[in-house]
């Protein structure tokens, strides 16, 4: 008899009670996230009413797969060149949001008598909001254009950062079980150092070698790749003392600034899909429904804490950063709920056995519960709005409006501010690099020149190759002009500056030669090393400036290349409004516009918008011209206000008259045969006046006349008495308009 594995039987059943509840809960329009969970409740071991998976472990496994895909994909959507974008006003709102929820969840827990331990993981569960949901909810009710979309999608964008930030720092905590500040302190500085290290190594090394193995890549081989490419980084983060899911989260995140991030994310999504739900699959199997039963008082404690401290505390952080009020209430509200990254937290609380098994439940029942009131919350924001409005003293909204203006309206810095960020940025950037190749040398490269040279030779050779890697970053530091204008504004126009411009070019130097005497230290006695760098620096500074500077502006244009890729080869990608009131309209086919230019139909002139993009199939027409014309089904990039987009989508984007079952107006639509007798309605007319293609929704195919047949007659033919017309159209109105 054939053994089959029991791995195997267990992820056959896992996925047909994923199939069915799918099934269930597309049909009745909810989420499918919800029906995985339902499966995994179904098949786990608090349900004995249909078969239960018998292996827990190897599902886990899976599960954990599952985590690492999830978070590619998020990855893939996320980028770090987005979080750039994202500005002021997202990062506030989405800091405030976290740091206050992190505060309510713990305040929560303990209130309700919970261990800290407990506490700390529910404020983390409830820091982060759903992605998923809100995109979902925002595409069906249409309100993507809207400004506070805008808003919403900025603060998911760094909140996904204070995800992995999070997932970091309640690592640390659970491992050392105190709250060690220093501890702390150095988890978060390794995470950034890694960060920075991988990112930029990701962007100079992935993008070109896509580029070079292009024309080798079928879909089969870039989806074997791109795992790959996940797999590697999740190891590397493993061995730097990461979660795999950080090093799944960066790779895709490196992977979304290439030019094959949609090709990528395309192919990928199959699998990502797969594993995901055999992870929320394997939520539900934890979920013991007693438990739940036993716990619906804090579980409708907490929701309540999530829906009301979300509204607060994204309102308050959106008022904050000078968003106007009602663009605050309606992000507060659109955020109130809990996702995948909470079901992720939960379960590290799990994994590393610091959370009591009730927490976990807790934190998926809140999920399912803000699931389904996130849409409505959305729905309700602006009638809320109103309310607040009606309610609040007027002086109160005066003086939110003026701080919101006033806010907006700075817009500049001082030369002093420019140079000194560009100056930090030089240093943390170039400084994580120097470090890096330091600890690779010590690491790696030593030992491997040991083996063939004797010391203390290996010493001198080691120490000449990782000089060399290191010069053109060492050259970065110390000699690089950085933001030439405001330093030349601050030197001519301000002899005051002079000092401190001074004092900051010798900190570069003294940074150079730290580095350098760091090195040189590793393999020589202290005084010498200083003594020794030094030298080195000044030989490099006088020697070899200028091929220094060559060579590492051929650096900083590859990655500056690598980097702007997507933009590049997809210039929708690369089109961002001035005001972020951007949204992308598709052309209907009962459209008023179509076949007119955009000269006649003339948008700034009556909407107020600008078309910057017009995609058509495979064609992009960035920044058309006046007399390009607009067809059936063409995607317009459109940038305006709230109220300039509702007009314009108004006109493109028209609904498609309804008149009953499709198939019933395509039964109606026959083939007729009609005879011409001197009262006809249309005997004396032409076609084209006759009023038939208006009137039967017809189209006359031929006419009999004296025993010709005239097939596909000329609009302007005339209609007389005796002709036998041929008509295909509705059989209702054509036999009620032409027989007499």
């Amino acid at each position: 008899m054939v053994h089959l594995p029991q791995l195997i039987t267990d992820l056959g059943l896992t996925l047909a009670a994923a199939a069915v509840t799918t099934l269930v809960f597309k049909k009745i329009k909810q989420p499918l996230v919800l029906g995985y969970i339902l499966a995994g409740i179904l098949i786990g071991p608090h349900f004995s009413f249909i078969p239960t998976v018998a292996d827990e472990k190897s599902i886990a496994i899976w599960a954990e797969i599952g985590v690492i895909f999830l978070l590619f994909s998020l990855g893939l959507e996320f980028s770090f060149k987005k979080l750039t974008k994202v500005g002021g006003a997202a990062s506030i709102t989405a800091t405030v949001e976290a740091v206050s929820m992190f505060g309510f969840g713990y305040l929560a827990g303990a209130l309700m008598g919970w261990s800290a331990m407990d506490s700390i993981f529910l404020g983390g569960i409830l820091s982060v909001s759903s992605t998923t949901i809100i995109i979902r909810a925002f595409e069906e009710l249409g309100v993507k254009h809207k400004k506070f979309a805008g808003l919403v999608f900025g603060v998911l964008i760094v909140e996904d950062l204070i995800a992995i930030l999070l997932l970091v720092l309640l690592t640390t905590l659970s491992v050392s079980r105190q709250f060690a500040g220093d501890e702390m302190l150095i988890s978060v500085l390794k995470l950034g150092f890694f960060l920075t290290l991988w990112f930029l190594g990701g962007i100079f090394l992935v993008p070109t070698f896509l580029n070079r193995t292009r024309k080798l890549m079928n879909d089969e081989t870039m989806l074997i790749v791109s795992l790959a490419l996940c797999l590697l980084m999740v190891i590397l983060a493993v061995q730097a003392g990461f979660s795999p899911a950080l090093g799944a989260f960066i790779m895709g995140s490196i992977l979304a600034e290439t030019s094959q991030a949609e090709r990528i994310e395309h192919l990928t999504k199959s699998v990502k899909d797969l594993f995901a739900a055999i992870f929320f699959v394997s939520v539900g199997m934890l979920i013991n429904p007693a438990v739940l039963v036993e716990y619906a008082g804090p579980v409708f404690i907490i929701t309540g804490v999530t829906i009301a401290g979300k509204l607060i505390s994204t309102s308050a952080g959106a008022l904050l950063s000078g968003q106007p009020l009602k663009t605050s209430v309606q992000a507060g509200m659109s955020l109130a709920q809990i996702g995948e990254f909470s079901f992720i937290i939960a379960t590290l609380g799990l994994t590393l056995k610091v959370t009591s098994e009730f927490l976990y439940p807790i934190a998926v029942a809140v999920s399912a519960i803000t699931t389904f009131t996130t849409p409505y919350l959305i729905k309700v924001s602006d009638p809320f709005y109103n309310f607040i409005e009606r309610t609040v003293p007027k002086k109160w909204i005066t003086n939110i409006n003026s701080y919101s203006n006033s806010t907006q309206s700075i817009t500049t810095s001082s030369d002093w501010k420019v140079l000194l960020k560009s100056y930090l940025f030089n240093f943390f950037i170039h400084s994580v690099i120097i470090i890096a190749l330091i600890f690779l040398s010590e690491r790696f490269l030593h030992p491997f020149v040991a083996g063939f040279i004797d010391e203390p030779n290996a010493n001198y050779v080691t120490l000449a190759i990782t000089f060399l890697l290191m010069a053109p970053f060492l050259w970065a530091i110390a000699i690089r002009r950085i933001q030439k204008k405001a330093y030349s504004h601050l030197w001519l126009n301000n002899k005051y500056s002079r000092g401190p411009l001074v004092a900051l070019e010798g900190l570069r130097v003294a940074l150079a030669v730290f580095f350098v005497g760091f090195l040189l230290n590793i393999f020589f006695d202290t005084i010498l090393a200083i003594g020794f760098a030094a030298l080195i620096i000044a030989l490099a500074i006088l020697v070899f400036s200028r091929k220094l500077q060559s060579f590492y502006n051929r650096l900083e244009k590859r990655f500056f290349n690598n980097l702007n890729e997507r933009e590049i080869e997809n210039p929708k990608a690369g089109i961002v409004p001035w005001d972020a009131h951007l949204s992308e309209l598709t052309v209907s086919s009962g459209s008023g516009i179509i076949g007119k230019t955009l000269a006649e139909i003339a948008v700034r002139e009556q909407y107020g918008v600008n078309i910057a993009l017009i995609e058509r199939g495979k064609h992009m027409i960035t920044t058309p011209a006046r007399d390009e014309r607009i067809y059936p089904y063409d995607k317009l990039l459109v940038i305006g206000t709230d109220e300039q987009m509702a007009r314009i989508k108004a006109v493109v984007e028209v609904a498609e008259p309804y008149n009953g079952d499709e198939q019933e107006i395509k039964n109606a639509m026959q083939l007729h045969k009609i005879n011409l007798s001197s009262k006809s309605p249309v005997c004396g007319h032409s076609i084209r006046d006759s009023g038939i293609r208006e009137n039967t929704q017809g189209l006359v195919v031929g006419i009999e006349r004296n025993g010709e047949r005239i097939l596909n007659p000329d609009s302007t033919l005339v209609f007389e008495p005796g002709d036998t017309v041929w008509i295909v159209g509705n059989s209702k109105r054509v036999t009620r308009m032409l027989k007499p």
